[in-house]
């Protein structure tokens, strides 16, 4: 061997082993029993920049330079562009191969795959040589552990779930053509599976989606679409075909699964699965023009009525409607449109735009001023309409599923949540309705509710017929939840009621209503002790007092 070469691997070598024993040791304190990760280590790059040696054990990111630095000797003068190709690069992926199908470092030091890369400052051109390496045992290990978790953990029935840490790994697994087919009848009834187990909670299952739809992005991003298009514009966010396109016509499979793929990050990131859809088109993806034009053709596109128009996409799971003419039969046909649609199942969790000159709103704070809002509450200023939003609401409501008419977060609400408010609001005729939507909407996760004992008060009062949907709402509440100011129980037949609904009621629940009544215990046990409450009404104030006393 060159003595220049042999210099230089030395170098290398001994700053890498360095590094790596050190890495051994941290790796050993977090890294447990995971049977969906291989390994940790996949990448390793040598270059010469700069005057210096630089070593990068993680694959570098574009905004930060996390190399390992060293001197070199005079010796790197010597080291040309054959002697690199020929003596160096296979020297150095020699020594790291043997390493690698070790276990010198541990059994879960090295992933299943493993990435080599050599570069040169040179005079006149920059040399970049790369070669991947596979543990192919390993990697049928892992496919034997991907096999008994997909067995044990997805399919099978609750309460089984995956750990947090192995639905992470699960989910970029899916997109691993090592490990499945990158086709959807193989990824999509494992995705929905679990997301059916995780249905009741609303935590993981955010978490779950956004884990396989980051894995889906990274793989359009770095795998499909660098193979037809380069990257360009501001922050490298728009795509371009190459000059040579046509050359590479992507294979159909691979075209339908990038479809499939856009579709399901439109989950979480609707106005990213457009722009896949309309690079699909590019690529000659039919069916990805007519989702994008009418949805996937369940559902007849448009629909014209005599005072209202209406267009629907299931796959953009959205909605157009453009009222016509403003009266009572617009919103009606409206109504019995989207009803119907829902009823044949189109997405419960759709985004409506409205075309309207009317600007209507509920009551609410902090409800989230949106063209789905200003519809149900156009609807609403009709009281011919009720029984149509009551037909729609017991068709939309479905818990822990959201309307897509605003980002993630506090203004979230249940299908159907702006027809049930708005009804209970605006007539005693369906307060049987607001108590079973109160019952299913997700406590943890919603918030709005959270304010409607306020705006309810304001409409009715406080009478004690109204006791029993009353209690219902604050019980929906949120745990952030505050007293409600004008809930005033100060007489003893409205005590009497709200006495008879608590005291069924589990100690928690108890709690949680007479806090947001009284404000605290404190203030409750002052109203029992108070002189200017009637006798009548301290005796029930103090009952209801032993109800939360321990």
């Amino acid at each position: 061997m060159n003595a220049a070469v042999q210099r230089f691997l030395n170098d290398v070598w001994s700053e890498m082993m360095t590094i790596y024993n050190k890495e051994t040791i941290r790796i050993n304190e977090f890294i447990g029993n995971r049977p969906l990760q291989a390994g940790i280590k996949d990448y390793l790059q040598v270059a010469w920049r700069e005057g210096k040696i630089h070593i990068d054990v993680e694959e570098p990111l574009d905004w930060t330079d996390s190399s390992y630095e060293i001197e070199a000797g005079p010796y790197i003068a010597e080291l040309t562009d054959e002697l690199i190709r020929s003596e160096l690069y296979p020297a150095l992926c020699k020594r790291v191969e043997e390493l690698f199908l070790s276990d010198k470092l541990g059994p879960r030091f090295f992933d299943y795959r493993f990435q080599i890369v050599l570069s040169f400052e040179m005079e006149d051109e920059d040399l970049t040589l790369c070669v991947h390496l596979v543990n192919e045992e390993k990697l049928n290990e892992l496919r034997q552990s991907l096999q008994k978790f997909i067995t044990s953990k997805i399919m099978s029935d609750l309460p089984v779930l995956p750990s947090v840490d192995d639905q992470f790994f699960f989910s970029h697994h899916l997109m691993n053509p090592d490990l499945l087919k990158q086709e959807e009848n193989a990824v999509g009834p494992l995705i929905e599976r679990l997301s059916d187990k995780l249905r009741s909670n609303r935590g993981r299952l955010d978490e779950w989606t956004g884990q396989y739809t980051s894995a889906m992005d990274d793989w359009i991003q770095n795998v499909f679409l660098p193979r037809h298009f380069v990257r360009t514009g501001s922050f490298r966010m728009d795509w371009i075909p190459k000059e040579n396109m046509a050359l590479m016509d992507p294979n159909a499979d691979q075209l339908s699964f990038f479809v499939y793929t856009a579709l399901q990050i439109g989950k979480t990131k609707p106005d990213i699965r457009e722009q896949y859809l309309k690079l699909a088109v590019q690529l000659g993806s039919k069916r990805a023009a007519e989702y994008i034009q009418g949805g996937s053709g369940k559902f007849t596109p448009v629909y014209k009525g005599t005072r209202v128009e209406v267009d629907n996409n299931d796959v953009t799971q959205s909605i157009e409607v453009r009222i016509l003419t403003e009266e009572e039969t617009a919103y009606g046909e409206a109504l019995d449109h989207i009803t119907e649609l829902l009823q044949q199942g189109f997405p419960k969790e759709y985004y409506l735009k409205l075309k309207s000159k009317q600007k209507n709103y509920l009551p609410l704070k902090k409800m989230a001023k949106s063209g789905l809002h200003q519809f149900f509450a156009g609807a609403l200023a009709y009281p011919a309409l009720y029984p149509k939003l009551a037909a729609y609401a017991n068709i939309a409501m479905e818990p822990f599923a959201w309307y897509k008419d605003t980002n993630p977060g506090e203004k979230s609400v249940m299908p159907g949540t702006y027809a049930v408010l708005g009804l209970g609001l605006y007539s005693k005729e369906y307060f049987s309705l607001v108590s079973r939507y109160m019952e299913m909407v997700d406590t943890e996760h919603q918030m709005i509710q959270d304010g409607y004992a306020e705006a309810f008060i304001d409409a009715h009062g406080v009478e004690a017929e109204l006791i029993p949907v009353l209690v219902d709402i604050l019980l929906a509440g949120n745990e952030e939840a505050r007293s409600v100011k004008n809930f005033v129980i100060d007489r003893a037949e409205l005590a009497e009621v709200l006495l008879q609904e608590v005291s069924p009621k589990e100690i928690y629940e108890r709690e949680q209503v007479l806090y947001r009544i009284f404000g605290s215990r404190a203030k409750l046990e002052k109203a029992v002790k108070s002189e200017q409450t009637e006798h009548e009404l301290r005796v029930i104030l103090s009952e209801l007092l032993t109800l939360i006393s321990c």
